[in-house]
C-alpha cells in the first residue's frame, strides 16, 4: 500500500434484523420483489418482525459498514464515516466496529434513532431487505466538507447513499480533489432505477473502481449481456467488476480480463455476501495485485460469509481465512 493506506468508507451505520422466513412468508406479508431492497419506516419493520416465525438475531451491518467492517478484520487500516443515534443500537454499532479493530468517525445525533436493516432470509439463501434509514439521513454535506480525506488511499461509497444526493455529490468532490480513488457499488437494482440518471453523470466523473451484479448493470446500461456491459463501465472507470452470482465474476482494467469462478460452498445466507467480496476486491486492489488474484482474494471472502447467517464471519474462521488469502 502507499503512505495513503487508509480505506475510507461512507454510508448508512445499520444495524441488521436478520430473520429466517419461508417463501409463503414473503408471499403473504411483503410487497416487492423477492431479493431486492426498499425504504420503510420503522413501523412496518416493527410489523414483520412481530408477524415472523422466530425471533431475529442482531449484527452492524449496512453496505459500506460490512465492507470496511471486513476490510479492518484483514488488518487494512479502516474507518467510516456516517451517523448514528445516542442509542443502545447506535454505542452497539460503534463499540463493534472498534473491536474489529476501525476507527470510527460518527456522527452521534440525537434527532432520530439508529437506523436498521431487516433482512428477510428464505431457505435458498436469499435476502430481501427492507431498510430504515434512521440517524443515517443525518449525514450532511457540511459533515464532508468538513472532514479530511488526506489519509485514505480510497474511500467506498454504497450505492444507497445516493437517497442523501448533496452528501453524495459533496463526497465525490472532495474526494476526488483530495486524490483518493473512489469506489462504488451500486447496492440495488431498485437504486439503480431510482437514480439511473445521477449515475450515468456521476460514474465517469468521478468514480475510479465500480462493483455491479448483473441486475444492477443491466438495469444501469440497458444491457443484459454482462459481457458488454462490463466493457461498457470499464470504458469510464479504471476498475470495473460485474458479479454473475453462481456463475462467478468478471473484472476489467484496460486491457486486463479476469474471469473469476466462485468458492464452492452451502450458503445458508447471502447477507453481505456482495459487501464482503467488495471488500476482497478492494484488499487486492490496495496491495497491488492483479485482477485475477484480487477476484480469488473476494471469492474466499464472499464464500466465507454466505455460510453463516448476517454479516459477521465468527472469530475461529478468520486465521483460516487470512491463511488461504495469502497463498493466492
Amino acid at each position: 500500500m502507499s503512505d495513503r493506506n487508509r480505506i475510507l468508507g461512507v454510508g448508512s451505520a445499520l444495524v441488521d434484523i436478520l430473520i429466517h422466513v419461508s417463501d409463503d412468508f414473503l408471499k403473504q406479508n411483503v410487497a416487492g420483489a423477492k431479493g431486492g431492497m426498499e425504504m420503510v419506516d420503522r413501523g412496518e419493520q416493527d410489523r414483520l418482525i412481530g408477524l415472523a416465525p422466530v425471533m431475529p438475531e442482531l449484527a452492524p451491518g449496512g453496505a459500506a459498514g460490512n465492507t470496511i467492517f471486513t476490510l479492518a478484520r484483514m488488518g487494512v487500516p479502516a474507518s467510516m464515516l456516517a451517523c448514528i443515534g445516542d442509542d443502545n443500537e447506535g454505542r452497539f454499532y460503534r463499540d463493534a466496529f472498534r473491536g474489529f479493530g476501525g476507527e470510527p468517525c460518527f456522527r452521534v445525533t440525537g434527532e432520530a434513532a439508529t437506523g436498521c436493516c431487516l433482512s428477510l432470509v428464505t431457505p435458498d439463501s436469499e435476502r430481501t431487505m427492507r431498510s430504515y434509514l434512521g440517524a443515517s439521513q443525518f449525514l450532511t454535506a457540511a459533515d464532508i466538507e468538513a472532514f479530511d480525506f488526506s489519509p485514505y488511499q480510497a474511500v467506498y461509497i454504497e450505492g444507497y447513499l445516493l437517497f442523501l444526493p448533496q452528501v453524495t455529490q459533496t463526497l465525490m468532490k472532495r474526494a476526488h480533489e483530495a486524490g483518493c480513488k473512489i469506489a462504488l457499488d451500486m447496492a440495488s437494482f431498485e437504486v439503480v432505477g431510482i437514480f439511473r440518471d445521477e449515475l450515468r453523470r456521476l460514474i465517469p466523473a468521478y468514480v475510479d473502481w465500480i462493483f455491479a451484479n448483473e441486475d444492477e448493470a443491466a438495469a444501469l446500461l440497458e444491457e443484459d449481456n454482462p459481457e458488454k456491459a462490463l466493457e461498457e463501465l470499464a470504458a469510464t472507470c479504471e476498475v470495473a467488476v460485474v458479479k454473475l452470482g453462481s456463475k462467478g465474476s468478471l473484472a476489467k482494467r484496460g486491457s486486463e480480463f479476469a474471469r473469476i469462478d466462485i468458492t464452492p460452498v452451502e450458503a445458508v445466507d447471502t447477507t453481505a455476501a456482495g459487501d464482503s467480496y467488495a471488500a476482497g476486491f478492494i484488499y487486492g486492489l490496495a496491495k497491488g495485485f492483479d485482477l485475477a488474484r484480487c477476484g480469488r482474494i473476494a471469492s474466499l471472502v464472499s464464500a466465507e460469509v454466505v455460510q453463516v447467517t448476517g454479516s459477521t464471519i465468527p472469530a475461529d474462521r478468520w486465521q483460516h481465512l487470512m491463511e488461504a488469502i495469502t497463498k493466492e
